[in-house]
C-alpha cells in the first residue's frame, strides 16, 4: 500500500460507522487518532495520485525537522500542507492541502516511513519558493541545517542544478546568507538584522567564549568579536521567573570579563533591534587581545563539535543530498518518520 496504511484489519461496515473517518481514497482513520501535525500531513499525503509526493516544511517536519511546526506566524492558524504532482496528473483539491503541479525528477522523491516525500533539497526548495520572502527563507535553510538534514554548503549545491526552476534566485541569495549554526528559529531573524539593518558582518554564531583560564565563560547567539559584545534574542523561553534569573547570571558573568551584553526581545522591530546592538557596540570595549579577559580560541580540552559537513559525509548522505533530477525512481529509505499505523483500507469481506 503507498501510504504504509494497514489492510484487513477493519471492514467497510466498520470503516463507515462513527468510529472512524474517510481520510484518502479507500483509506480511514480513527476519530480518536492523535491530533498532532504529523497526522495531518499523513492525511494529505494519503490523497496523492501516483508519482505525487508531500514537499515544502511538511517533508522536512516529516524527517524530524522540529521547528517545521505547520504552524503559520506567531503560532496562530495552520499552514498548509504541500503536495506536489507530476503535470499530467489530475487532483481533487482539498482544505488544508497547497496542490502544485510542478515537475519533480525521479531522484527528487523518497519513501520515508511509509510516505512520498520530496527529498530534502527539493522540499527545502519548494518551501522557499512558496514563502517567498529572503527573511523566512533563511529562516527555514538555517532550521533545516539545525535538524542536520542538509548544510547550507549541500543546499547551494543542489540550487546550483535548478537554475531554471520559480524560485532559484532566492533560494540563492537565502543560500548566501544561511548558516549551519542556528540553533533557533529566531536567531537567523537576528543575524540578518545585524548584517542587513546595523551592517554588522562576521560575527561568531553560538560559539563558545572561554575565560583565559580555559573556563567556559558562555556561547553567545550572536558574539561580535572585534568588539566584545554579546548580542542574544530573548524568546517566549526566557520568560519564566528561573529562566530570568539565570539570564541575570550569564550577562553578569560575561560582563564581569569585559564583554558588553545587548539582548534583543520579542516585540522589537527590526529597526529598534538594529538600533539597540549598535547602541551596546559603541559602549564596547574594542580591546587588544593582549588586553582581553576572554578568548574564542578553544583550551586543550575542549573538543570541537563535527560539522554538519563532515558529518553527512561520514554517513554517506551527501551525495544523494545534492541529487535533482536523474533516474533512480523512488527511493525507500528507513529514517525517523511519522508513523501511518494510524491509516486503515478495509477488507472487501464483511
Amino acid at each position: 500500500m503507498r501510504t504504509g496504511g494497514r489492510t484487513g484489519d477493519i471492514t467497510w461496515r466498520v470503516a463507515n460507522g462513527s468510529g472512524y473517518d474517510k481520510v484518502g481514497p479507500g483509506l480511514y482513520a480513527p476519530v480518536d487518532r492523535p491530533p498532532v501535525v504529523e497526522q495531518r500531513i499523513l492525511e494529505a499525503g494519503a490523497r496523492l495520485p501516483p508519482e505525487g509526493c508531500v514537499s515544502g516544511w511538511a517533508a522536512l517536519r516529516w524527517r524530524g525537522a522540529a521547528y517545521f511546526d505547520g504552524l503559520g506566524p506567531e503560532g496562530r492558524g495552520e499552514v498548509p500542507v504541500e503536495l506536489v504532482i507530476p503535470t499530467y496528473r489530475n487532483m481533487r483539491a482539498s482544505p488544508g492541502v497547497l496542490l502544485r503541479r510542478r515537475a519533480i525528477g525521479p531522484r527528487e522523491r523518497e519513501i520515508i516511513g511509509g510516505l512520498p516525500v520530496a527529498t530534502v533539497g527539493r522540499a527545502l526548495f519548494d518551501e522557499i519558493a512558496t514563502r517567498d520572502d529572503l527573511w523566512s527563507a533563511v529562516q527555514a535553510i538555517d532550521m533545516t541545517a539545525a535538524a542536520r538534514l542538509i548544510s547550507v554548503w549541500l543546499f547551494a549545491t543542489f540550487v546550483s542544478n535548478c537554475t531554471s526552476r520559480i524560485g532559484a534566485p532566492l533560494a540563492r541569495e537565502a543560500a548566501s546568507y544561511a548558516v549551519d549554526e542556528s540553533l533557533s528559529p529566531r536567531e537567523p531573524w537576528l543575524r540578518l538584522v545585524c548584517e542587513l539593518r546595523a551592517g554588522l558582518w562576521g560575527l561568531l554564531v553560538n560559539r563558545p567564549v572561554f575565560d583565559l583560564s580555559g573556563h567556559l565563560i558562555g556561547m553567545p547567539d550572536l558574539f561580535d568579536a572585534v568588539a566584545g559584545l554579546v548580542i542574544e534574542y530573548f524568546g517566549e523561553v526566557h520568560r519564566s521567573a528561573t529562566r530570568h534569573r539565570k539570564d541575570l547570571v550569564r550577562e553578569e558573568l560575561f560582563r564581569s570579563h569585559g564583554l558588553e551584553y545587548v539582548a534583543i526581545a520579542r516585540g522589537d522591530s527590526r529597526q529598534e533591534a538594529a538600533s539597540r546592538i549598535l547602541a551596546a557596540r559603541s559602549r564596547a570595549g574594542f580591546l587588544e587581545p593582549a588586553a582581553r579577559a576572554w578568548t574564542v580560541e578553544p583550551p586543550s580540552w575542549y573538543r570541537e563539535p563535527e560539522t554538519l559537513d563532515a558529518f553527512l559525509e561520514r554517513t554517506g548522505q551527501a551525495e544523494r543530498l545534492v541529487a535533482s533530477d536523474g533516474g533512480l525512481g523512488f527511493v525507500g529509505i528507513e529514517v525517523a518518520g511519522g508513523d501511518t499505523s494510524t491509516l486503515h483500507r478495509p477488507d472487501s469481506a464483511e
